[in-house]
């Protein structure tokens, strides 16, 4: 396979469609040797994110069709509906990036040997989110002992009125649901008109996801990333 290698001062991604179209490519679109910020935000405002490393290179993939979030389609299941009526819980925004995507990077995956978010994509995100454009959500929970624990939560990138969603974590039974459930509606408020979730699994697809052919995808993107948007931080919301 001819996989392009993308010249070190140049931001400038080759067309997905490509490594879309080619069944041994898989979504691979190119190699870099750098995961500078700037380069993680060009490639997202294309619809390519990077999602592996070796030996100091990493790998830029696409997916089609693509998975998608309209927040005014958020479903909540019954179950879950009642757990945030009925459970004590604190979810808030921005108050620990670092732990909660550590807490990514530890959590066991099915099927994978490992994590992608190795320490190069920490520092990576870690400057986006000093940056503001990388965010988190986090789900605190009794600890029994009058305090908190973070059990839960989430992370992403912001461009424009795009939530660009990486990956979520669970500690205890429902705190990553609890945290996305809060988070989408609080993304909204904020202005954010389209989540991107990358891949199309039936648990997001519980949430009222749906997918997107690329080209449609792409046109979203270049539609709504230039509209305004601010994410702040605190207490998204909180239940006794």
């Amino acid at each position: 396979m001819d996989i392009p290698f993308l010249p070190p001062n140049d931001l400038t991604f080759p067309d997905p469609r490509p490594a879309l179209a080619c069944s041994k490519r898989n979504g691979w679109v190119c190699v870099s040797a750098d995961l500078r910020p700037e380069r993680i935000l060009a490639a997202y405002r294309c619809g390519i994110f990077p999602w592996h490393s070796d030996r100091d290179y990493f790998y830029w993939f696409a997916t089609a069709p693509r998975a998608v979030l309209y927040p005014a389609e958020l479903h909540l299941s019954r179950s879950l509906a009642k757990t945030l009526r009925n459970r004590a819980y604190r979810v808030s925004v921005n108050q620990d990036f670092a732990a909660v995507m550590g807490a990514c990077a530890a959590a066991p995956r099915v099927g994978q040997d490992g994590t992608w978010i190795a320490p190069a994509f920490q520092r990576a995100y870690g400057a986006l989110h000093q940056q503001g454009f990388a965010h988190s959500f986090e789900c605190w929970l009794p600890d029994g002992k009058g305090g908190e624990i973070l059990a839960g939560g989430l992370y992403g990138v912001q461009i424009g009125a795009v939530f660009f969603g990486e990956s979520m974590f669970a500690k205890l039974p429902d705190a990553s649901k609890i945290a996305f459930a809060c988070a989408v509606p609080y993304l909204a408020d904020c202005g954010v008109r389209l989540i991107d979730c990358q891949q199309d699994t039936g648990h997001l697809a519980r949430f009222g996801s749906r997918t997107l052919p690329f080209d449609d995808f792409q046109q979203a993107l270049a539609e709504y990333t230039v509209l305004p948007c601010t994410i702040g931080r605190g207490t998204v919301r909180e239940n006794p």
